[in-house]
């Protein structure tokens, strides 16, 4: 069963991309080599995606359908870690880099996750919550995996952003076309995560 439209396919590839090069730099981090760090990223990078087909009964799940997704997290978690080795230690460039690449993960596969279930008919308060674990699922994967507390558990916002985000889409397509209601909730949503990582700094600095 074809779950994601011509315009959703290349969101979800480019969200893919971004959670497996986020993957590849936490491990890095952790001092993980090369195969744990495209490991990881694999499985960040289909991890919210798996679950929610599976959730939605749609099987084969997408990676197995389209192995394009795995064709661009493998690259991309291998590239990203050797990008990673040569940042600077103790800069704090990786982890800074980490969360902006996470931060776009988490409002594309919120996204792509919304589209997935209102296509398999899910009711719209039902779509919000598959959204909602398939932004922050893959996350949460790649944090377990390397022994850190999930975001999710640590900042409440890094879900709610998601819920409201995909509630928003929901009541955007009312109004809007996909494409446009897709770039208007993507922009909020990684504003939003911006904003409150750069809070969370000052925080942190002061």
């Amino acid at each position: 069963m074809e779950t994601l439209s011509v315009f959703f396919v290349p969101l979800s590839l480019i969200a893919t991309a971004v959670m497996a090069a986020s993957a590849a730099i936490q491990a890095h981090r952790f001092r993980l080599d090369l195969f744990g760090a495209t490991v990881l990223g694999v499985v960040t990078a289909v991890g919210g995606g798996t679950l929610r087909d599976l959730l939605l009964g749609l099987t084969p799940v997408f990676w197995i359908v389209d192995q394009r997704f795995l064709l661009v997290a493998i690259p991309c978690a291998a590239l990203s870690f050797f990008n990673a080795k040569r940042m600077p230690t103790g800069s704090g460039r990786r982890l800074r880099l980490l969360l902006q690449l996470d931060a776009i993960g988490l409002a594309l596969f919120t996204l792509t996750g919304v589209h997935v279930a209102l296509e398999a008919g899910v009711a719209p308060v039902l779509a919000i919550v598959i959204g909602c674990i398939t932004g922050t699922a893959g996350g949460m994967i790649r944090d377990l995996l390397c022994s850190v507390t999930p975001i999710v558990l640590r900042e409440d916002l890094y879900a709610t952003l998601s819920l409201a985000g995909a509630a928003m889409f929901i009541g955007m397509l009312q109004i809007l076309s996909e494409p446009i209601a897709t770039l208007v909730t993507f922009v909020m949503i990684l504003i939003a995560r911006l904003i409150m990582l750069w809070r969370l700094q000052v925080k942190q600095d002061g």
